[in-house]
């Protein structure tokens, strides 16, 4: 069953992207990102080749169809914003990140005053490890979207409910902190975090923002406010998506133990997000040791999980230990 799933791949994907190969390189827009062979997409914050993740078989059919769909209305207008977005996000589904970078540089070069495009390329810019360029593209978004209403943002990934969690705003700030925490500027993400501050947030971007900032305060030693932002977070509060950032947080309150959460899963601490979490509640305990165990057990370059945040951050804690030495 997953060679046939390959096969397929193998027989509709490059097609397509041969066939926007023309198209986006028209566009003349010089990109910010170093050669790699083929089959590579980035090169990790350690040194180690990060290849196109292989996509589960399960998943195959829905994402190369929404990618289909996708280059159809581009090529009937591809100067419509819609579609260079989806034809962006689509592309980063199926694990092709420097195709999705090109093609949201397209959409900057058509239309540089919209701040999607540069929200949309600032993530593929953490996906490949490029934070400055990251912060460049939500410094722009920012500025852009400043005297603009919210708007909600479109899953191209529904949760079961099918109910968008995020705004455009609430993406920018958030990734714009995520970006200054994985370089280890934590007073950036601070900063970056409080921005949401004053944004209708649902509550599963409330739990994401909430996650990465006592992170981010308790690394800053304000130990304090780190607290306060604790103090409404429960077991009882109902996400449609984050719940492993809930659980961690419930971790880091003293509610749950961290074995509570490895028993949620076989693989829990393969996951991730999890990983992540755990080692670095170990880390703000002071078991410095225990942490970083826990991220070299996480950190396989094989691992289809490199695009995850929890994996990034988890190579940058290595790749910082590693520079210290």
């Amino acid at each position: 069953m997953k060679e046939q799933y390959q096969i397929k791949y193998s027989l509709y994907v490059p097609a397509i992207f041969l066939m926007l190969g023309v198209l986006i390189i028209s566009c003349g827009h010089q990109q910010q990102i170093d050669p790699l062979p083929k089959g590579a997409e980035a090169i990790s914050l350690l040194g180690d080749t990060l290849s196109t993740p292989e996509i589960d078989p399960v998943n195959f059919d829905s994402l190369n169809s929404g990618l289909i769909r996708a280059v159809i209305n581009y090529r009937v207008d591809p100067e419509e914003i819609p579609s260079i977005i989806w034809l962006g996000r689509r592309t980063a589904y199926v694990g092709e990140y420097r195709e999705a970078l090109r093609i949201f540089t397209e959409g900057v070069y058509k239309h540089p005053e919209d701040p999607r495009m540069y929200r949309h390329r600032g993530h593929r810019y953490i996906t490949l490890r490029k934070f400055d360029l990251a912060l460049e593209d939500f410094k722009s978004a920012e500025d852009l979207m400043r005297n603009l209403p919210d708007q909600v943002e479109p899953d191209g990934l529904p949760n079961e409910a099918g109910i968008p969690t995020s705004t455009l705003k609430s993406n920018v700030f958030y990734h714009q902190g995520l970006a200054h925490y994985l370089k280890g500027d934590f007073a950036g993400a601070v900063e970056s975090y409080r921005k949401a501050e004053s944004l209708d947030l649902t509550d599963d971007m409330k739990i994401a923002f909430l996650y990465w900032h006592y992170m981010a305060l308790k690394r800053v030693g304000n130990d304090m406010e780190a607290g306060e932002l604790l103090q409404d977070v429960n077991s009882e509060i109902e996400l449609l998506e984050n719940d492993a950032y809930l659980n961690l947080l419930l971790v880091f309150k003293g509610v749950f133990e961290p074995d509570h959460l490895l028993e949620s899963g076989a693989d829990a601490l393969q996951n991730a997000t999890l990983a992540y979490g755990i080692g670095n509640w170990h880390y703000m305990n002071g078991r410095t040791e225990r942490a970083f165990g826990i991220w070299e057990n996480l950190y396989d370059p094989e691992s289809s999980q490199w695009p995850a945040f929890g994996f990034i951050a988890a190579e940058a804690e290595l790749a910082r230990m590693q520079s210290e030495l």
